[in-house]
């Protein structure tokens, strides 16, 4: 894991799809945030991406649909 268990601490209220809010829900959000920051960190292609982030086309829409959103 890149992140802290401090850090994801600070970092989960900020996150989009939490069980609080309207809307479907994100299933690991923290595995989520992890993936794109493994992406960055390699500079790997998205169908690189370890399947211990769950499937590299669900965490990549996940995240282009944040990027859409300005998130």
């Amino acid at each position: 894991l890149v992140l802290s268990d401090a850090a994801w601490e600070r970092m989960a209220p900020l996150i989009i799809g939490r069980p609080d809010q309207k809307g479907s829900t994100g299933r690991d959000n923290r595995m989520f945030v992890e993936g794109v920051l493994w992406i960055v960190r390699t500079g790997s292609p998205w169908r690189d991406l370890p399947e211990v982030f769950g499937d590299w086309n669900s965490v990549f829409r996940r995240f282009s649909r944040w990027s859409i959103k300005g998130v």
